[in-house]
């Protein structure tokens, strides 16, 4: 069950493109971090793959560390849990002046998604889904770009999703 729900969220996702709807955001945290979170860690871990090259390169039940831009759709959080999608940093979020009201959607790049994506599942010690929002967890927004670790799991059409128990949120530029 819980992999059709996450199958299903991944393939909603990368049909999701820009919308003209109006999409109402809960605000992050912004410069600190929230308090005690046993899912933040306290330093980026080393060498993380970019998105597009671990869709490419790691296999099915494979430790990774994975770094990327939560995003890929108008709305890339999972309602009731700790759950997003993220996306390869190289592609580029659609600019202010391009006209598109969420440019974590990527609908400027929308053909470069989908082999740039990957959905990010906070889990806890027994390997089960957190169900907190995101956001409040790990103070977090759309185009946060965060490195995850975690184990790697394949569907059976090759989309990438990361069980990750720890995240380390890069500060904003």
């Amino acid at each position: 069950m819980q992999i059709w729900k996450w199958t299903m969220a991944g393939a909603l996702t990368i049909l999701v493109g820009c919308g003209s709807s109006r999409v109402s955001t809960p605000t992050a945290k912004t410069g600190n971090q929230p308090d005690a979170s046993p899912y933040l860690a306290a330093a980026e871990p080393d060498s993380p793959l970019p998105v597009g090259e671990a869709r490419e390169t790691v296999a099915d039940k494979q430790d990774i560390t994975l770094v990327g831009t939560i995003g890929g759709s108008v709305e890339p959080f999972v309602e009731g849990l700790a759950a997003f999608t993220i996306v390869d940093p190289k592609v580029p979020c659609c600019a202010p002046d391009e006209g598109c009201p969420t440019p974590w959607d990527y609908c400027c790049m929308q053909d470069q998604v989908e082999d740039n994506i990957a959905t990010v599942k906070m889990v806890d010690a027994a390997g089960s889904p957190v169900a907190e929002d995101a956001r409040t967890l790990l103070g977090v927004k759309e185009l946060s770009t965060v490195v995850v670790q975690g184990t790697a799991s394949r569907d059976e059409e090759g989309n990438l999703t990361v069980a990750a128990t720890k995240v380390f949120v890069r500060p904003s530029e």
